[in-house]
């Protein structure tokens, strides 16, 4: 394959990984053993004095204009300060004082915010969680502590080297897990391990009490922690709705955390990645019709728990027409039994039936899971791009698109009207072990989704905001139309994903449907995080766009 088509497959995997609606710049995570700032058995503390203060950028600093944008360009933030904090006493003193002072503040940890939640004028203090970023392991709470500041390769690089373990988590490299894992997290592991928070033991967070104290607390999933709700709230619930997040503890359910080496999965130790592309000129209406459905289909077949495919995660790359070609990207763990067949009875299923000819047909590459990771999550021109604007709309899947919905799909994506290398589809590898704990145990509720769709386009230039935008929102509408412009929840579709946020959702202009925003993110779980909202964000301190609401 050469490097232009490579770069050409990698380019519309742009935010796969799901970055979450509150986060920012990147850092390099450093390991630490049992740090003495972390919190022993107290589970709430009232703020303390540190020995420094956060650092603080404002408006005359040079490095003010890096700091007040994430990494979608069509969001610019003007505060009154950025603070970067360290330690988490740091960020409970930067809490209080924004309450005391009655500015309204947000977080930021990885920056991969597709709407303007962190970035918005209104705000008058970024708390940045960057410089954050230590992962070790806790041998007081017996799991693994990431703070939010760390970015997903420095928590893969950390974990794996240190211990040979991994929380399965997503693709772009540089997404901040302080947002990433309040979402619900997702990637090419979650088939055969399950999402993030579905190894969560515990969360570390500042929050806001009635009377405008701010507080450290932690919670866990101990079925006796008083806090627990604080802890379910962060399995999906978003980011920017509760507190702020300053770390996370991860042990899997399995694990009693009496050996770090089997406190969390091992991912496999080698990995098979196959690529294969399709021109679009070589690439007739019927064959990418047959494509779209092999794939839907596939994946609606082989997404049980316990199915061997498990082993196996697939993007299906449906770029714009613009772009040249399609593209289908495989990782199968090179461990499991039989995995190049696997490997070889995807591919068929999902090309049979399809006369495009896949130009070039390189062979499947094996490689150690860590270098395949950071390969994957560092190619892209579009991923590691930090000047471009995005437009980013999501649906969960519960069975393969219906025909017209594939028309419409073909339809945009050959526009004549428009024109874009970087527009496209990404349809995500779900199911299998995701869909082996219920909706009600954590608060990411589509459990029951095979697949999930990413319809996003990228620009540089503001002028054009107006005619990609319109491209998104008719693309979208017209995806959806039968169920009011959105994929509410039923036999087919099953909303949307929390951390690909559009509030064009919350728009009756564009929602027509009768099921609102929350219901298409949360389900039946929104009742709930509305509860853990008024026990411990009263005074609705954190609030962003399409926050979860005070009951």
């Amino acid at each position: 394959m050469t490097e232009l088509n490579r770069r050409r497959v990698l380019v519309g995997a742009a935010g796969t990984a799901g970055g979450l609606a509150v986060t920012g710049a990147t850092g390099s995570a450093a390991f630490a053993a049992d740090p003495a700032e972390t919190p022993g058995s107290a589970d709430t503390q009232t703020s303390g004095s540190t020995s420094a203060p956060a650092a603080t950028v404002t408006p005359t600093d040079q490095r003010y204009p890096e700091l007040v944008t994430g990494n979608n360009q069509r969001w610019v933030a003007k505060p009154d300060t950025v603070q970067l904090v360290t330690t988490s006493a740091q960020a409970v003193a930067v809490v209080q004082n924004a309450v005391s002072a009655g500015k309204r503040i947000t977080v930021r940890s990885g920056g991969h915010c597709y709407e303007d939640f962190v970035s918005n004028p209104d705000v008058k203090v970024i708390l940045d969680m960057s410089k954050m970023n230590r992962v070790y392991w806790d041998s007081a709470r017996r799991a693994y502590a990431v703070e939010a500041g760390a970015v997903l390769l420095d928590m893969y690089e950390q974990l794996y080297k240190l211990y040979g373990v991994v929380v399965p988590g997503g693709y772009c490299y540089s997404v901040g897990v302080g947002g990433f894992i309040a979402g619900g997290g997702f990637g090419l592991l979650s088939r055969r391990n399950g999402l993030s928070v579905d190894h969560l033991y515990g969360v570390e967070v500042v929050t806001v009490d009635t009377y405008g104290r701010a507080r450290l607390t932690v919670a866990t999933r101990e079925a006796g922690d008083p806090n627990r709700d604080l802890w379910w709230a962060h399995t999906g619930g978003g980011g920017g709705n509760f507190g702020v997040v300053t770390r996370y503890w991860f042990r899997s359910a399995g694990s009693d955390g009496s050996n770090p080496a089997t406190a969390l999965p091992k991912p496999p130790a080698q990995v098979l990645l196959s690529t294969v592309t399709m021109p679009w000129s070589k690439l007739s209406q019927a064959d990418f019709t047959k494509l779209v459905d092999n794939y839907g289909k596939w994946y609606a077949a082989n997404s049980a728990p316990d199915s061997p495919y498990t082993a196996l995660g697939s993007y299906l790359i449906l770029n714009h027409q613009a772009n040249g070609a399609v593209s289908i990207l495989t990782q199968v763990d090179a461990t499991a039994q039989g995995a190049q067949s696997l490997l070889d009875s995807f591919l068929a299923a999902v090309t049979d039936g399809v006369s495009a000819t896949p130009s070039p047909l390189p062979a499947p590459r094996t490689l150690p899971w860590l270098r395949a990771t950071r390969m994957l999550g560092t190619s892209s021109p579009v991923l590691n791009n930090p000047t471009l604007r995005g437009d980013h709309k999501s649906a969960c899947m519960r069975k393969g698109f219906p025909p017209e919905q594939i028309a419409t799909l073909y339809k945009y994506l050959n526009s004549p009207d428009y024109s874009n290398a970087m527009a496209n589809v990404v349809l995500h590898p779900y199911g299998g072990k995701v869909a082996s704990v219920a909706e009600a145990d954590t608060a990411a509720p589509h459990r029951s989704t095979v697949f999930k769709v990413l319809t996003q386009t990228f620009w540089q230039d503001a002028a054009e905001d107006a005619k990609h935008l319109a491209w998104t929102r008719a693309f979208y509408g017209e995806m959806y139309a039968a169920t009011g412009g959105v994929p509410v929840p039923n036999d087919v579709t099953d909303g949307c994903y929390v951390n690909y946020p559009d509030t064009d959702i919350s728009d009756p202009a564009y929602n027509t449907s009768s099921a609102p925003w929350h219901r298409l993110y949360y389900k039946d779980n929104y009742p709930r995080l509305q509860k853990v909202k008024a026990a411990w964000d009263p005074k609705n301190i954190f609030r962003h766009g399409q926050s979860v609401q005070l009951p």
